[in-house]
């Protein structure tokens, strides 16, 4: 049984910080990276992370910093100073390979998302 928990969403102000982590269960993934969607918007692919290769889209970077712990079988989302527009569900998301990841193709795995709210 495949499984991917998120968990470290939550209420924070503008330029805090939290870390999500997502824990995959039930195989090995090469591939785990991070969605987003906000309230009326499309989902949208923020980061991942294969064996040999990193990618963050740009709105991201230098603020949010992937990770994983091959033996937990976990990954990690470090992010700093939070902004309102970072508001969405966080979904952990695992593929094959990265790039079918970025695109979401059909060996995508979900998990079921974490709320991340910024507010003042």
């Amino acid at each position: 049984q495949v499984r991917l928990v998120e968990s470290g969403g939550g209420l924070v102000q503008p330029g805090d910080s939290l870390r999500l982590s997502c824990a995959a269960s039930g195989r090995f993934f090469f591939a785990m990276g991070w969605f987003r969607q906000a309230p009326g918007k499309e989902r949208e692919f923020v980061a991942a992370q294969s064996l040999t290769t990193t990618y963050y889209i740009d709105s991201v970077k230098g603020r949010f910093t992937i990770s994983r712990d091959d033996v937990k079988n976990t990954m990690y989302l470090q992010i700093t100073a939070l902004r309102p527009e970072d508001t969405a569900v966080y979904t952990c998301a695992a593929a094959t390979t990265i790039s079918g990841l970025r695109i979401a193709d059909e060996s995508t795995y979900w998990g079921q998302g974490t709320q991340v709210t910024v507010s003042s």
